[in-house]
Formats: structure tokens, sequence, C-alpha cells
């Protein structure tokens, strides 16, 4: 398993807390638990989640990543996802820029898998993936599959009633039966040893690009700018808490009532930067036509934010899967004719050009 004896976390940088909420509570309807996320939900955007009964998955998904990234750089390449816009299958480090200069580019070589492909297997719906995949479809990645969509149901759930929805709609937006860009993402960043390469991110800013992250890491490195804030801070790792965050089409179905925040991959800070970087997430995003706007006539609450925030504009016209194709073409460094592609890549992000 990747990562089982590190070094802990610094306490001398700069974290950002963020509210623990228990799965088990919000499943159960615990009403106080609610609230606390719902507070997270519309003022940061991320949480950290317990009690979320997944950790037996995530490691299996750890060792799935450590495989398949054991394998020779030509073979991962045969499933490289190219420039077209598709994210599943291997991405290469180096492959997408982290700024509009366009002259630093990303340290993680990361592993997507499409939720359509784990859960249909043997049957291939979108691409077929590296032989290490395969050997783990269907006692590792459809079980995180499954558990990720779980938490996301629930979650989805409880914005729908707070938001003053039609019951299940955001659930429809979602659904199972329709392909979707939901996918799982294990990534892998080297170690860093070179001073200057720390101040460097190995993902740059970014809103995520769909509804609802399920993320797991084991080091730091992850770091937030919250709104009104312009330095960044670290979000400290918690074993066994998942941290949950939310993106770009739920923000935009609530009318930027659900807050969609921005977030960087830097190397993990202290000692933990001579380790390799371990993460793992599941993408919840929206199925593939389904158009990202605000949901006013669903809503009075939607309608009245929409109508409060006169200078945003909540009518994409975009479906998701336009909306996660031109983000993911736009950010690779081959498709780059100046800093006009980076600006096309950009999602939500209240603060466009930071890095």
């Amino acid at each position: 398993m990747p990562g089982s004896t590190l070094p802990p976390f610094p306490d001398d940088v700069r974290t950002h807390p963020l509210l623990v909420i228990d799965y088990k509570l919000i499943k159960a309807g615990d009403v106080e638990e609610l609230n606390r996320l719902w507070e997270a939900a519309t003022t940061l955007g991320f949480w950290y989640l317990k009690n979320h009964g997944a950790d037996q998955e995530v490691s299996d998904m750890f060792d799935m990543g450590a495989e398949t990234m054991a394998l020779p750089l030509e073979e991962r390449m045969k499933f490289e996802q190219g420039d077209q816009g598709q994210s599943f299958g291997y991405k290469k480090a180096g492959a997408n820029a982290i700024d509009a200069t366009g002259k630093s580019l990303d340290t993680v070589e990361f592993i997507n898998v499409s939720k359509d492909d784990a859960l249909a297997y043997p049957r291939i719906v979108h691409r077929t993936y590296p032989s290490t995949v395969n050997a783990r479809m269907e006692n590792t990645i459809a079980p995180f599959v499954r558990k990720g969509l779980e938490v996301t149901y629930v979650v989805l759930n409880i914005f729908n009633d707070k938001l003053g929805l039609p019951e299940g709609t955001l659930e429809r937006l979602h659904d199972m039966e329709e392909h979707s860009g939901s996918e799982t993402r294990c990534i892998r960043n080297p170690p860093t040893q070179v001073k200057e390469a720390m101040e460097r991110a190995a993902i740059g800013a970014h809103t995520d690009f769909g509804s609802l992250s399920f993320l797991h890491n084991r080091l730091g490195g992850l770091q937030v700018m919250p709104p009104g804030h312009d330095e960044w801070s670290y979000i400290r790792p918690i074993p066994g808490h998942a941290i949950c965050n939310i993106g770009d089409a739920l923000s935009l179905f609530s009318g930027g009532i659900l807050q969609s925040n921005i977030h960087r991959v830097v190397p993990p800070p202290g000692t933990q930067a001579g380790y390799v970087r371990w993460s793992l997430v599941f993408f919840t995003r929206p199925s593939n036509s389904k158009v990202l706007r605000a949901l006013i006539e669903c809503s009075p609450i939607i309608a009245d934010a929409v109508k409060n925030q006169p200078d945003r504009s909540f009518e994409t016209g975009s479906t998701a899967a336009e909306w996660f194709a031109r983000r993911i073409r736009n950010q690779r460094i081959n498709n780059r004719t100046g800093p006009e592609t980076w600006a096309a890549s950009r999602g939500t992000e209240h603060t466009p050009t930071v890095v």
C-alpha cells in the first residue's frame, strides 16, 4: 500500500480549518449535522467526511494505482487520454499547463477510470485500460465507484431539500442510467528535492469540473484560497477522513449558493516533500446531456439567489459533457496557442488568473 509509513504533517505552515462532517449522522438525517454540512457547502465548499466506510476500498485503489504506475511508461502511454478532451485513461506528467504562461507544466501522472466502464465491465463503454486496471475492475474499482456514488447521492438529496427543489431533482441530473464524466482518479506526484520546485504547483489553480469530489490523501499538498483571501492555505490531511468539495456543476445548478472554491496541489510541506504523494478521488459529474444552468424555475430559493447576483451569469449554454471536454482540452499543453487557451479552460473560479 503506497504511503504506509510517512512523516507527520508539519505544524509550522498556514492551514485552513474545515468542518468535520459525520457521514453516519447525515445518512441518518441528524438535523444538527445536516445543518453543519450545509454551512460547509455554502461557505468554503470543502469539508472533511468521517465514518464514510470506504477505508478498504481506498486502500485497494491505492494498490491499483501503484501497480499501474509500475508498468513501463511505453505501456501506460498506450492508454494516454490524448488531446481531444477525453479524461478517461492515463495522463502523463507534463501534459497539462498549470497557468496562463504555459511555461510551467504539471508534475503529476494519473489513471482515470470511467464510472460507466467500471460498472459495465467487461463491456467497453468509453475505452480500454491497462492490464493492471482490468485485473482490479470488478473487485477494486467498481466497489470504490459504488461507495463514491452512495456518498454522492446522500449528499445530493440533502442539498436538494435545502435548496427547496422538487424531490429527486439533483439525483435525476446525475442519472445512473445515462453516461457521464464521473470517474475515479489515482494520482502520483514524485518526491520534490529541489528547493525551487517546492514553490511550483503540481496541479494548477482550478475549480473542480463536476458536482462533488470525494478525495483521499495521506500527505499534504492540497491548498485552498477562500473568497476574500489572497494567500494559499494548506488543508491538513486527517487519517481516515475524506475531503469533499463542491464542483462547478452544483454551484451553477444552485445559482451560486453551493460554493465551488478554487484550489491547487503543490509539493507536500516539510519532510513530507521527500516522499511520493499519492491521492485518490471519485469525481461525480452530471449526466452528459444535462445543461449547466441555475434551476431557477424549480426553486424560489435559487431564483432569489440568482436575482441577487446580477453581475454573474448562470446560463452556460453548455451541457455537462461539453463543459468537461472544454476544460480538459484547453489544459493540454499540446493545444496551447496562447494565454487565451488557459482562459478557455476555466470554470467558475472567482479569481481566474491566480496560480
